[in-house]
């Protein structure tokens, strides 16, 4: 039986985007940790962190992730960015039956990636220009670091698709 498989990273590392294609090679569901928060609040990211705050969001992330894990059914799940970073959530993790995936972007690619989208992303919205996001990142991605590094297995995604990333998982399960 194939167990849960965790992908964790920065944002705009390409989580759900692999998620979706690996999910298939393996057949088993993929889950977007993010998309599934909306429905159970019946409310997208942006609009919990305005209305709610961001502590709510990261309980609530909290909780849904342990009712994920907690399932019976395998799943490919895509979390956000920053939950590993919260409460225990990193060793909740690993201490499940769960098999996790850091996808490690350089902090180019990430800025290329995230600059034009990052209105749609509550974190850095109010970033301006690409130097500001890059330090932003660069600084973020030290302090989560320890956190993804944890992972049982790294992958590297620069410059390579979502669906060769998806059969480079794959093949390490």
């Amino acid at each position: 039986m194939t167990n849960t498989i965790v992908l964790l990273g920065y944002m705009g590392c390409g989580k759900s985007r692999v998620g979706i294609p690996l999910a298939q090679y393996i057949d088993i569901p993929h889950v977007d940790l993010d998309s599934y928060i909306e429905e159970q609040e019946k409310m997208n990211i942006k609009n919990i962190f305005d209305v709610e705050g961001e502590l709510y969001f990261r309980k609530k992330e909290r909780q849904y992730l342990e009712q994920l894990l907690t399932q019976k059914e395998p799943i490919v799940l895509s979390l956000g960015g920053g939950t590993p970073c919260y409460y225990d959530s990193m060793d909740y993790i690993l201490n499940s039956n769960a098999v996790s995936f850091y996808l490690k972007a350089s902090l180019v690619t990430l800025v290329d990636r995230l600059f034009t989208e990052r209105h749609k992303r509550p974190l850095i919205s109010h970033l301006e220009t690409k130097e500001n996001l890059l330090e932003y990142i660069g600084k973020h991605l030290f302090e989560r670091l320890p956190f993804y590094g944890k992972a049982s297995h790294i992958v590297s995604v620069d410059n390579a698709t979502p669906q060769e990333i998806a059969i480079s998982i794959k093949h390490l399960l």
